[in-house]
């Protein structure tokens, strides 16, 4: 995977933005933030999971995953080794980052069966 899949991925999401914190991408919905490239350096990306997800795609992709340090990683907040993961892999971890901030409002509208 590269930084710019990552970036394309995070940006096919319904609604999701572009913006920059801190001199580093990041990826929003609804004006919240769901992900971000370059922290802690040019080989991360952050996903901003639950505590459960994370847990889950860690013991799943250990080699992929790991939790942000300090408090920020203890609520969810999950660090992505770009290059080792895949694209199935990925677009799901930045699907459910999209889906936990994304109002509540456009989750309805995406979930809304199609006739």
């Amino acid at each position: 995977m590269t930084l710019g899949r990552f970036r394309r991925i995070a940006l096919a999401l319904p609604n999701a933005v572009e913006g920059s914190h801190h001199g580093k991408a990041d990826f929003r919905v609804g004006k919240r933030v769901f992900a971000t490239l370059g922290y802690p350096d040019d080989k991360w990306g952050m996903v901003k999971l639950t505590p459960q997800q994370q847990t889950m795609l860690i013991d799943a992709e250990p080699g992929v995953f790991r939790p942000v340090p300090g408090a920020w990683g203890k609520n969810g907040s999950t660090n992505v080794l770009v290059a080792e993961a895949d694209q199935v892999t990925l677009r799901s971890a930045l699907t459910m980052a999209w889906r936990n901030v994304a109002p509540k409002s456009l989750l309805a509208l995406h979930d809304k069966p199609k006739r």
